[in-house]
């Protein structure tokens, strides 16, 4: 425009500018646009950057004027009432950051993210009948995942670290819906007919996997049951009975390949079942089968 000219400003503190923002007029201070050194307003009129202005005199800035008012504010005292709408909050922090306003951005961005509204909570059916499981599974276009919880189906007392490991595994249960809600169909039975913590793996309305956490031990005089939390295992299922996320059903080279164990089959179905005192029992057994090899009589 003609008669605008880009000039070095620098000048006292209490020295007034005529700002022109947009086409909104604003009246400060030059101590109170360089209050905050590491801004670019401070920049602007303390002399390390060039300003257009006007005929009249009016410095222009081409940036929306509507929140100015709010950043002069914040500059003064420090702190300002941020606007009531998410979207002005949103145009005030586009502001905020052009013009390096860092706690002003700040606030802007915790406003925004309290203002959020809450993620819906994923929703776990609890059944109370072996039909209502078949039913679920079977109208479910998503792989299953049920967690037996029946802490009173106990014959004998529990050893001394059941109860957190019961705890254990169904707070890994909360974690994996939250995770994979969408993609995996959580089912929890809390009146199961005899097991006390067992987890079943569905795809395509089979049953492919089972995990038993639960074991009976003896003792001197008594049983004992043992519930236990076999994270690496029940984590190892999950994300393989997410293969069947697919109509097809997948590929068993592939299956075969990530599995640790194949025990079982239930309905043409390949399953893998564990316990861990089978586990410890084939250890064993491998173990003195190596032992023997080594040291032949």
């Amino acid at each position: 425009m003609l008669g605008d000219q880009k000039i070095l400003l620098k000048g006292h503190s209490s020295q007034y500018v005529k700002l022109n923002v947009g086409g909104r007029l604003y009246y400060t201070t030059i101590g109170t646009l360089t209050k905050n050194n590491d801004t670019m307003l401070s920049a602007m009129f303390s002399g390390r950057m060039e300003v257009l202005t006007d005929s009249e005199g009016w410095i222009l800035i081409d940036r929306c004027g509507i929140h100015f008012g709010i950043i002069l504010n914040f500059l003064r005292d420090g702190t300002v009432p941020l606007p009531e709408t998410n979207k002005e909050i949103a145009e005030l922090l586009a502001e905020a950051k052009y013009f390096c306003i860092t706690e002003l951005a700040m606030s802007c961005e915790r406003a925004l993210y309290a203002h959020q509204e809450p993620k819906p909570i994923c929703r776990i059916p609890l059944i109370t009948s072996q039909k209502e499981e078949q039913l679920l599974i079977s109208v479910s276009s998503k792989p299953a995942v049920i967690l037996v919880v029946q802490r009173q189906n106990n014959k004998y007392s529990y050893t001394s670290t059941s109860d957190d490991n019961l705890l254990k595994n169904i707070e890994l249960f909360d974690k994996l819906s939250l995770r994979f809600n969408e993609r995996i169909l959580f089912i929890k039975d809390v009146i199961g007919p005899s097991e006390i913590c067992c987890w079943s793996f569905f795809g395509h309305g089979k049953k492919v996997a089972e995990v038993c956490c639960t074991s009976i031990v003896y003792a001197t005089d008594r049983k004992h049951t043992k519930v236990e939390f076999p994270e690496a295992r029940i984590y190892e299922e999950t994300l393989q009975v997410l293969l069947y996320e697919n109509r097809n059903a997948p590929d068993q080279e592939l299956m075969q390949a990530t599995s640790s164990a194949r025990v079982g089959s239930v309905s043409g179905t390949s399953m893998h079942q564990y316990t861990s005192d089978e586990e410890e029992e084939r250890t064993g057994l491998a173990r003195l089968r190596s032992n023997k090899r080594n040291n032949p009589s």
